[in-house]
């Protein structure tokens, strides 16, 4: 009997081992893979067909967090240094009473950029299917990302895999409160990344093509 408990607790321990090792794998493969082509200033850009805005948090009060305003800013300043023709927001808005793509559609639409040039994808809930619809509906060749430096491997590798050629711009014009949880969470966030991608999982929703290169007003709600 003791032989036997001896014996599961080595199967147990080798398969923990094993699997904190593919975790440990995942995490550094998709950040190395997705630290290349990554910019602080937007005039040092490559040129592409939109900046894809990755949503974030909003508050009650509509107010977009810390961290989207900062992407939002830093987006603004791309289409400005004229790098792209299109902005892209992509975030979740799957109920009515929590919407993250239409607060930023109105704040570019507050700093004058053109209704035709601001497309919204509502079903961007999560940085996977974001990527992945970025070029299945909006059928996006290259996009510059513009999101936090934390963020922005597990971003540009995702949208490479998707297909895009793809490059990110640094949004962090503060720290964030709590940096050490965005640092930590992003570990596991990377794994998850790594066999989503992996096995070439598809995004929760897909539907009827928008090209990027048309009119942003067709994308709205």
């Amino acid at each position: 009997m003791k032989e036997g408990l001896r014996k599961m607790a080595r199967i147990v321990l080798v398969a923990a081992a094993l699997a904190a090792s593919l975790a440990v794998f995942a995490d550094n493969y998709v950040f190395w893979r997705g630290s290349q082509g990554i910019y602080e200033n937007a005039g040092d850009l490559p040129a592409a067909d939109a900046v894809l805005v990755l949503g974030a948090a909003v508050y009650r009060d509509g107010q977009m967090s810390p961290v989207f305003a900062d992407r939002a800013d830093v987006a603004l300043e791309v289409y400005r240094a004229g790098k792209v023709k299109k902005i892209l927001i992509s975030g979740d808005h799957s109920r009515n009473e929590y919407d993250e793509v239409n607060i930023a559609k109105n704040y570019f639409l507050q700093n004058e950029v053109p209704a035709e040039d601001i497309f919204v994808d509502y079903a961007g809930f999560n940085t996977y299917d974001s990527a992945a619809r970025a070029k299945e509906i909006f059928k996006a060749d290259s996009l510059i990302v513009a999101t936090q430096e934390f963020h922005l491997p597990r971003a540009l590798y995702l949208a490479r895999h998707a297909g895009i050629v793809a490059h990110g711009i640094k949004a962090d014009r503060r720290p964030y409160n709590p940096g050490f949880y965005n640092t930590w969470r992003e570990n596991g966030a990377r794994v998850k990344a790594f066999w989503r991608a992996f096995f070439n999982d598809s995004p929760h929703f897909l539907g009827e093509a928008v090209p990027i290169t048309g009119d942003g007003r067709a994308s709205w709600d």
